[in-house]
């Protein structure tokens, strides 16, 4: 029986939030949308399309502290993309979470994993959650053996929009969002992950990410948000 090995993006496990941010973003997004009484996110994650007998078991991601010092690798951001330059929430929210459910230890060294998912990110701090974002890669000794297992993974993105609670909120108050423009966006799609031997699994993927879009100006990341009506 071939084992599967460990694979990371966007697995199923809730990350802290800090207070701060949490409230600042829940203030700013829309009352009521991103504020949660619980204190952890959400991540949304579906399940296996394949033999689990074969399947590499899904390892919990790393966190980091939103303090610490994203690195600056040399060698560039490996097969990480850059973000698109687009002003529109729905579009760049595809691309992010095909970003985050993308990766190749073949050749990308986890700090340039994280230096490229940084890049994605808002440059307004106060708003950012980073450690949402970053916990999604796993700890240096995983990546060692996610890279000798010649692990990567493509993904698909089959569609977004933006949630219903996002949308009654903006009714209820339109210009609630004029002070950061942070908008809530849910993403599904599929996440194809292969490794050497010739394994290979596929399984969906689910996503709300919170994107900030001010007016003439391109779109950025800001966190993985906790959960909203669909």
């Amino acid at each position: 029986m071939q084992k599967r090995p460990p694979s990371f993006a966007l697995a199923g496990r809730a990350v802290d939030w800090s207070v701060k941010r949490r409230v600042t973003i829940a203030a700013i997004v829309i009352a009521g949308l991103l504020a949660v009484a619980a204190t952890t996110a959400w991540l949304s994650r579906g399940g296996d399309q394949h033999d689990p007998s074969s399947a590499p078991t899904p390892s919990a991601a790393s966190s980091a502290s939103p303090s610490q010092a994203v690195p600056t690798p040399a060698g560039g951001t490996g097969s990480v993309p850059k973000p698109p330059p687009v002003s529109e929430p729905v579009t760049y929210a595809k691309a992010a979470a095909a970003m985050l459910w993308s990766y190749n230890a073949r050749d990308t060294s986890r700090d340039q994993q994280l230096a490229g998912m940084d890049a994605w990110m808002s440059k307004e701090s106060k708003y950012t959650d980073w450690q949402s974002i970053s916990a999604q890669v796993p700890d240096p000794v995983l990546w060692s053996r996610m890279a000798d297992n010649e692990q990567h993974a493509t993904s698909t993105v089959t569609e977004a929009h933006y949630p219903s609670a996002f949308k009654q909120a903006l009714a209820d108050d339109p210009t609630a969002i004029t002070e950061a423009y942070i908008y809530a966006v849910t993403v599904n799609g599929k996440q194809q992950i292969a490794w050497k031997g010739g394994g290979s699994g596929a399984e969906d993927r689910a996503v709300t990410l919170a994107v900030q879009c001010r007016p003439s100006h391109d779109c950025s990341l800001v966190a993985i948000a906790p959960r909203v009506a669909p």
